[in-house]
């Protein structure tokens, strides 16, 4: 199983520890000697710790090794990491962790071999090993570190889009009558009979001329209206979407678990900030 550094696999690691943070602190013996401290840890693909990266100093030696959790107790109120001895030797004997250096099945049995208790009865096989095979480096100790997680709801707020309706816009084409007043022009003919200022003169015979059939013609004309329809543009629609801002509070019931402490006999239990129960 791939390992992981803590932070790659959890960024908000700090969080998830309620604020306390594993690289901060050092390593001591249980004795009280300062061999180093904790540079980085690595994780297996659930969370689980597998390996601290120490930086040790010990007898003028410094290196970087892994150190299987099994080995140490974690101590955050004391801000310390314990772990049950550390010799030189074993030091020296321990690959020197490299940055890039690649952590594969081969590399973690050269860890466990320098820590491996020769009465173990555990037999190396790439293919079939698991980390529960050997609780002595990677079990915690339950006596020392206990663990019991306390769980709380809340509430995640996400949106999605959905379709509330729709506008359609269309034309369609609508009829009247309309009306002009077009003046026009009519001709007609108006016959007067007058009476001539040589009215009763006698005409002279020789210049006396009868005619029949004499006709005088007049054309007679009128204007008639003419009408054609022009189309124009009268007005442009325009179309789009505007997005309003709104907020919505929304609530729901959420759960949260609390921690409930019994004892038994004359104890008293203090709690500290850090959420550690001591029993004295």
């Amino acid at each position: 199983m791939p390992l992981h550094k803590l932070e790659h696999f959890d960024p908000n690691y700090r969080e998830t520890f309620g604020g306390d943070d594993v690289k901060a602190l050092d390593l001591y013996t249980e004795g009280g000697e300062r061999v180093g401290s904790v540079a980085d840890v690595l994780v297996d693909g659930d969370g689980h710790f597998r390996y601290l990266i120490i930086d040790t100093t010990l007898d003028f030696v410094s290196k970087k090794i892994l150190l299987p959790i099994g080995l140490s107790r974690i101590d955050y109120p004391a801000r310390r990491v314990y772990v049950d001895g550390l010799s030189r030797q074993q030091i020296e004997s321990l690959p020197d962790h490299k940055e890039d250096a690649i952590v594969d099945n081969d590399y973690e049995e050269k860890v466990r071999t320098v820590f491996r208790s020769p009465s173990s009865g555990v037999t190396y096989d790439r293919d079939t090993y698991n980390y529960q095979k050997e609780p002595a480096l990677y079990g915690l100790n339950e006596q020392d570190n206990q663990t019991f997680r306390l769980y709380e709801e809340r509430l995640i707020a996400n949106k999605h889009r959905i379709k509330t309706g729709e506008v359609t816009v269309g034309k369609h084409i609508e009829t009247e009558i309309a009306r002009v007043i077009v003046p026009i022009q009519k001709e007609r003919v108006l016959i007067e009979r007058v009476v001539p200022t040589e009215a009763g003169k006698v005409v002279d015979p020789n210049e006396l001329k009868f005619q029949e059939g004499e006709v005088a013609r007049i054309e007679v004309y009128e204007e008639t209206p003419e009408i054609h329809k022009e189309a124009f543009l009268r007005e442009e629609i325009r179309i789009k979407k505007v997005v309003e801002q709104d907020t919505v509070e929304v609530q729901d019931t959420i759960r949260r678990e609390e921690l409930d402490v019994d004892t038994a006999g004359n104890l008293h239990v203090q709690e500290n900030s850090t959420t550690t129960h001591e029993a004295i």
